[in-house]
C-alpha cells in the first residue's frame, strides 16, 4: 500500500466512525447500550487509574509538547533546514485547535456520564484523551526526523502509544468517561495528526530537496567540461614540454 492510500484512508476511516459514533450518542442509539455495560465490565476505580488519567491534564501534557516543540525548533535552525519553524508551528496551532473542536461537540451531544461522576453532561468526546494524544502525538512527530537511529525511533513512538493507552484505560477504568467517549477522540486525533504528518513531509521533502539539488556555483561540473578542463590542461603541459626540450636541447619526458 503506498504512502498516499494509507495517509487518505487515515483521514477519510477516522472521520467516518467519528460521524458514527456521534450520531449513535445523539440519537441514543443501541450502541450506548454495549457501551454502558462495557463500562460496568471495566469500572474499577483506584489510585492507579487516577494517576494514569492524570497525564491527559493540560498542566502535564501542554508543558511536554511545548519542550519537544523548542528542541525541535532548535535542531532545526541549527541544521540550517529550509522552513524549520513551520512542524513545530504546525504542531502548536493544533493543540489550540483541540479545545474549539471538542468543546462544541461536548455542547452539542450534551452525553451524561457514567454512575461514578457527579450528574452532568458534555462528557463526550473525551477532552483528556484529545489533549493526550495530540501533544505527545505531536510531540513525537516533530522529534522523530532528529533523532538519527532506528531504535531511538521506535522507543519514542512506543512511549508515545504507551502515555496515550495510558490516559484512555485510567479514563475508563476510573469511570471518568464511557469507552465510546475516548475511542471518539481516538478518531479525531488520528485525523489531526495525520495532517499533521502531511505538514511535516512536506517540511522534509523542501530540506530533501533543497539539499539535493546542486547549484551553478557548487554542483559537480558535467563530464564535457571536465573532460574540455582536462583537454586543455595537457594540451599547455605539451606546448611546455616541447619548449622546454628544444631549449636543453634533450628529448621531451612526454
Amino acid at each position: 500500500m503506498s504512502t498516499v492510500v494509507r495517509r487518505v484512508l487515515l483521514l477519510v476511516l477516522p472521520a467516518v466512525l467519528l460521524a458514527l459514533i456521534t450520531w449513535q450518542v445523539v440519537a441514543d442509539g443501541p450502541l450506548l447500550g454495549l457501551d454502558a455495560r462495557l463500562s460496568r465490565a471495566l469500572v474499577r476505580p483506584d489510585r492507579l487509574s487516577e494517576l494514569l488519567s492524570d497525564l491527559g491534564n493540560i498542566q502535564v501534557a501542554v508543558p511536554v509538547l511545548v519542550l519537544a516543540l523548542v528542541l525541535a525548533a532548535w535542531r532545526g535552525r541549527a541544521a540550517g533546514a529550509d522552513r524549520w519553524w513551520l512542524p513545530p508551528l504546525a504542531a502548536a496551532v493544533l493543540m489550540a485547535l483541540v479545545p474549539a473542536v471538542v468543546v462544541p461537540l461536548k455542547e452539542w451531544t450534551a452525553r451524561p456520564g457514567t454512575a461514578v461522576v457527579p450528574p452532568a453532561v458534555g462528557y463526550f468526546p473525551s477532552g483528556h484523551t484529545a489533549t493526550a494524544a495530540v501533544a505527545y502525538g505531536s510531540a513525537t512527530l516533530v522529534l522523530l526526523p532528529w533523532l538519527r537511529s532506528a531504535a531511538a525511533r521506535r522507543s519514542l513512538v512506543a512511549g508515545c502509544a504507551a502515555a496515550v493507552l495510558g490516559v484512555s484505560y485510567g479514563l475508563v477504568r476510573r469511570g471518568w468517561h464511557w469507552p465510546l467517549d475516548v475511542v471518539a477522540s481516538w478518531c479525531l486525533c488520528t485525523v489531526l495528526l495525520t495532517t499533521l504528518s502531511l505538514v511535516c513531509g512536506l517540511s522534509r521533502s523542501r530540506r530533501r530537496s533543497s539539499s539535493g539539488t546542486p547549484s551553478s556555483r557548487t554542483g559537480p561540473s558535467s563530464p564535457t567540461r571536465s573532460s574540455d578542463r582536462a583537454g586543455r590542461a595537457r594540451s599547455r603541459g605539451s606546448r611546455t614540454s616541447r619548449s622546454s626540450s628544444a631549449s636543453s636541447g634533450s628529448p621531451g619526458s612526454w
